[in-house]
C-alpha cells in the first residue's frame, strides 16, 4: 500500500456523543480525508458501513462502553474496513475488550497529530490480513481439489497435485482456478469403481 493510497480516505466516524463527532470530523478533514458518515446508533451503523464502504472507521468511546463495543461489533461484522478505537485517555481494560471484538488499533485524543501515522499502519496491517486470509482460502481450495482427485483417480497427494499443476500449465490458468473448477464440478466426475 503506497502513501498515495492513504492520502484521501473515506472515513466513517461513530460515537454516541454528537459533541465528540463534531470534534473528530474536522480533524479527519484536516488530514485530507472525507467523512462519509457520522453514526450514533448501533442499529444504523452496520447498514451505513455496508452502503458507504469506508476505508477506515473511527469509533469513539462515548458515555457507554457497551454502546462503543456494539458499534465496533457491527462494523467488524460487515468486514468492510479496519476499525480504530478513539479514546480520551488510556483505558487498558476497555482496549482489551475492544480488541476482542476486532479493532486494529486505538488512538487517543492527545495524539491527534499522529492519527495519520496510525491510520497508515492500520491500513497496511488490514491489507496484509486480507492477503493472508485469501492465501488460506486458496490453500484450502487446492487441498479440497487434491482430495477429490485422490479419491476419484486412486492416486496419492503428490500425483493429485501434479495433475492440478499440469492442467494449470497446459490450460494457461492459475492453479487455484483449476482447483476451483475441480471442486465446483466434482459431482459431475465419475466415481471411482
Amino acid at each position: 500500500m503506497s502513501d498515495r493510497e492513504t492520502e484521501h480516505l473515506r472515513v466513517l466516524i461513530a460515537n454516541e456523543r454528537q459533541d465528540r463527532l463534531a470534534i473528530v470530523a474536522p480533524i479527519v478533514a484536516a488530514l485530507g480525508h472525507e467523512v462519509v458518515a457520522r453514526e450514533v446508533t448501533v442499529e444504523d451503523v452496520g447498514a451505513v458501513t455496508a452502503r458507504e464502504r469506508p476505508d477506515v472507521a473511527l469509533v469513539g468511546l462515548g458515555e457507554s462502553s457497551v454502546h462503543a463495543l456494539g458499534l465496533i461489533e457491527k462494523i467488524v461484522h460487515e468486514a468492510a474496513c479496519p476499525v480504530i478505537l478513539l479514546i480520551h485517555k488510556p483505558d487498558p481494560a476497555f482496549v482489551k475488550q475492544a480488541s476482542q471484538r476486532g479493532i486494529f488499533a486505538y488512538i487517543t485524543d492527545a495524539a491527534a497529530k499522529d492519527w495519520q501515522n496510525s491510520i497508515d499502519i492500520v491500513l497496511r496491517r488490514f491489507a496484509e490480513y486480507h492477503d493472508l486470509e485469501g492465501a488460506f482460502g486458496r490453500r484450502a481450495l487446492t487441498e479440497r481439489a487434491k482430495g477429490i482427485l485422490m479419491e476419484r483417480h486412486s492416486v496419492g497427494e503428490t500425483a493429485a497435485f501434479d495433475m492440478l499443476r499440469k492442467e494449470s500449465r497446459s490450460a494457461n490458468r492459475k492453479l487455484v482456478d483449476v482447483a476451483g473448477a475441480v471442486v465446483d464440478g466434482h459431482r459431475l466426475l465419475p466415481k471411482n469403481p
